[in-house]
């Protein structure tokens, strides 16, 4: 009797890791401001919180010959605090420079906090951890295996996020681990962006670290070494959006679905992992039929799920029957993470664009609005463009009976994916 009750409560607590959240979105957002306009911004900042700071500075990194340099030597920098959150902490040449960076920073003084997802840092040599903690860096793991983290098991941190004495912050899609390495050159080096910022948002950064610190510590990193005033360092204008499925894991999905309905004449995106729920494949036709142009690049074959590959081609009939343009990048993994509208609205971050981006992960993006920057991330897209396969509504009908077949296993576990 008592093993039967046991083996039910199991069953219902892991259970709950498949629940999503109450709040839910049921409606499209019909398109009613620009991406350009000053009401499209207020209510992007009152709906979902975060100010839209002025005097900022961005700089793009391209794949990992660009962004372990700079993200390295921002810490070797460090003079008063460092906070990083990743979900990807793998073993390797890369996992060991980066604790080497870190250990050193706080040997010196400095105040280092590192949180890696537990999940996501499984392939991590404990002799690191310790070799960090040793030298004086407060690690911690992100829901860790524990009887009473059952029940969230399946919410992760997905955020990557690195703030360095509160005044340069660096976010994207890279994870600490030797496939982010070089320079996409091969199918063993991923495509990748990364970027660094400075100025008044990087505190937003630092906000978005400290939530999910005081969720596993019960600790608030506060002080003028953490949040530093911040002098103007550029003209952009930004602000940083955090969703977490324990409370505002529908902000990122509204955030995009405003964006989606504001555009007016083109919609760029690349998603490393590209399972939109009904109402954003909605809200992308809806985009079409007002005759915005929408360009969606993918991975093709060198994928590291594939299993993501099928449950997002299951669904691509109705945005290519409405005239999507959809792209499969052909020479590596491509994991970029970048939204462009109008030519205006840039948003990037630890976001991808599926379920369990918008309901499950702790996510953290950024949205920067300005035409010269946007214009840059655009020819990032067409380069990128050149290694990519066109993949039209007719070979979509065409596609294997198999790849059908398994569409229909994996479809009620997309959230999962």
């Amino acid at each position: 009797m008592f093993g039967t009750a046991a083996a039910a409560a199991l069953v219902v607590i892991l259970g709950l890791n498949f629940v999503t959240p109450e709040k839910s979105l049921d409606q499209t957002i019909p398109h009613r401001h620009p991406v350009d306009s000053l009401q499209f911004r207020r209510e992007l900042g009152v709906l979902l919180g975060p100010s839209l700071l002025g005097g900022n500075r961005v700089e793009a990194l391209q794949n990992g010959v660009e962004i372990f340099p700079s993200m390295l030597e921002a810490i070797r920098s460090a003079r008063r605090t460092i906070t990083f959150e990743t979900y990807i902490y793998w073993s390797g040449e890369v996992g060991r420079e980066f604790a080497d960076a870190l250990s050193e920073r706080a040997r010196s003084g400095v105040e280092v906090n590192v949180l890696v997802d537990w999940v996501g840092s499984l392939k991590m040599d404990p002799e690191l951890i310790e070799r960090m903690r040793d030298a004086g860096v407060r690690v911690e793991r992100f829901r860790p295996l524990r009887w009473y983290h059952l029940g969230k098991l399946n919410y992760r941190t997905h955020r990557k996020l690195l703030v360095v004495d509160g005044r340069v912050g660096f976010t994207g899609g890279v994870g600490i681990a030797d496939q982010w390495q070089g320079n996409a050159e091969d199918e063993d080096h991923w495509r990748d962006m990364h970027f660094r910022v400075e100025g008044p948002v990087v505190s937003q950064f630092q906000a978005a670290f400290n939530d999910n610190w005081i969720k596993t510590t019960g600790e608030v990193l506060a002080g003028d070494g953490y949040f530093p005033p911040q002098p103007e360092a550029g003209d952009l204008h930004a602000h940083v959006f955090v969703a977490s499925p324990s409370g505002g894991s529908e902000s990122m999905h509204l955030m995009y679905l405003m964006s989606i309905a504001a555009a007016e004449r083109t919609i760029d995106l690349q998603a490393a992992y590209f399972i939109p729920d009904r109402l954003m494949r909605r809200a992308l036709v809806e985009a079409l039929e007002r005759g915005v142009r929408v360009r969606i690049m993918v991975p093709g074959k060198k994928i590291d799920a594939g299993v993501v590959r099928l449950a997002s081609r299951a669904d691509w009939g109705e945005l290519l029957a409405a005239g999507a343009q959809i792209y499969e990048y052909q020479p590596t993994m491509m994991h970029n993470k970048l939204l462009v509208i109008d030519g205006y609205m840039v948003s990037v971050g630890s976001t991808n664009f599926d379920e369990r981006s918008f309901r499950l992960n702790e996510e953290a993006s950024m949205n920067v609005y300005d035409r010269e920057f946007a214009q840059e991330m655009l020819r990032v897209f067409e380069a990128d463009l050149e290694h990519t396969e066109a993949y039209d509504f007719q070979r979509w009908r065409e596609r294997p009976w198999r790849e059908k077949f398994v569409e229909k296993v994996v479809i009620p576990i997309r959230s999962q994916l």
